[in-house]
């Protein structure tokens, strides 16, 4: 077992330098505008990950090919995604994290403008596959990065402003990515999104100081959280999490025409008031993660999991389908960073593999969760897939409620010396 890092006066809590840490903030405004650029790149890189669930049918149609094929426009990059975060962190070795940064901001830009002038479909998987590389490498370095930016007890709320870049691209940069494929065709919303990732490279080439990391990270660096039991818990918490989560929300546009009996205009609002309380619940994440990891990991998955078992006792209307969207989409601001948090916390001086295992962790949940509510509801209908999903974040919350007990007073502004 490694030293903690609390006997280590040169170490912080996070894995970061303290002198170096220091050096990274001489003025709070800078250090916070550096945090924003990094969480608009989240916000441009999450609207490009998704943008092609809103312009499937006009890709397809433009680049004539089925709209099954043109759905491995969703699916490469989230494969790829998986094994880029262990792999980039090992090829990056001791590589300043502002040059990765900057780099990852750099190969945004290029899937974009690339993605709108393919002139085949071809050319469009190589676009996503740039994404895909992009979507691990970012997950894995942004949010180390990011709290190396700020003192100590800025830093979950430093990292709450950058996963809130996930939030803010489900409400507004995808419909905004629709609304400009609508009214100026596809290509242009790749070709947007690509100008404002040019925007943000030039504000880190101007703001993101040197963020130099501990120490090189080796391929049997990776295995470090493997070996921590915090690590372990959540990691296996992630697996039912996340896999239950998504086996719901791919399905939530259809369990509020179904379910609920919503027309139309009644589900584009509830969809927006889901992006926009899951805003606010990422913010909220950020407070509530500083005094217990733990505590709010715990209070996302009985949130997650009420909403999801709600559906199929509340009955149908407006206000109920409204209920079951305000706890599900505040629950999901919450998830992203309190699985950071925790696994920040669970390996404290290697950072960045706990979030590269993190990210393989969400990407094979993400594909498991999407396909097993695809098997559930074709045999057995949404409401039978909204039950089996809350009974597998059900399972993650008695994981983080038992096993997880050994960190239950920390947080990620209080680590004990």
């Amino acid at each position: 077992m490694m030293n903690s890092p609390s006997s280590n006066p040169c170490i912080d809590e996070l894995g970061a330098p303290v002198q170096a840490a220091a050096a990274h903030v001489p003025a709070s405004r800078s250090a916070w505008l550096a945090v924003g650029s990094i969480a608009v790149g989240t916000f441009a890189m999450v609207s490009t990950e998704f943008m092609p669930i809103g312009l499937l049918t006009d890709i397809a149609r433009g680049l004539n090919v089925s709209d099954g094929t043109a759905g491995l426009m969703v699916t490469m990059p989230g494969v790829l995604a998986a094994f880029a975060g262990p792999a980039l962190i090992v090829a990056s070795g001791k590589l300043d994290r502002r040059t990765v940064l900057i780099a990852l901001t750099t190969l945004l830009i290029a899937s974009n403008l690339l993605a709108a002038f393919a002139p085949n479909f071809a050319t469009m998987l190589v676009a996503r596959l740039l994404l895909g590389l992009c979507v691990g490498g970012f997950w894995t370095f942004a949010p180390a990065a990011a709290t190396q930016l700020v003192p100590h007890a800025s830093q979950a709320r430093a990292m709450s402003i950058v996963l809130a870049g996930v939030s803010a691209a489900t409400v507004l940069g995808v419909p905004a990515g629709s609304f400009l494929g609508t009214q100026f065709g596809w290509r242009a919303s790749f070709a947007v999104t690509g100008a404002l990732a040019a925007a943000v490279l030039v504000v880190q080439l101007w703001l993101l100081p040197s963020i130099p990391p501990v120490r090189a990270i080796g391929a049997r660096d990776l295995l470090t959280p493997l070996t921590r039991r915090m690590a372990q818990v959540g990691l296996l918490a992630v697996l039912f999490f996340i896999a239950g989560h998504f086996a719901a929300y791919t399905y939530l546009k259809p369990l509020l025409q179904q379910v609920f009996g919503l027309a139309p205009n009644s589900v584009s609002t509830l969809l927006l008031v889901y992006g926009a309380v899951g805003f606010v619940g990422t913010f909220l994440g950020g407070s509530l993660v500083a005094r217990s990891v733990r505590g709010t990991t715990l209070l996302a998955a009985l949130m997650l999991a009420t909403a999801l078992l709600l559906t199929t006792v509340i009955g149908s209307g407006f206000v109920p389908g409204a209920v079951v969207v305000v706890i599900w989409g505040v629950a999901f601001g919450l998830i992203p960073v309190a699985l950071t948090g925790w696994m920040m916390e669970a390996v404290p001086d290697a950072p960045e593999a706990g979030q590269a295992l993190l990210v393989s962790g969400f990407q094979v949940a993400i594909a498991s969760g999407a396909l097993i509510g695809g098997v559930t509801v074709d045999n057995f209908g949404i409401s039978s897939a909204m039950v089996l999903s809350g009974v597998l974040v059900l399972i993650a919350a008695l994981i983080v409620g038992t096993l997880g007990r050994a960190r239950g007073g920390t947080s990620l502004a209080a680590v004990p010396e």
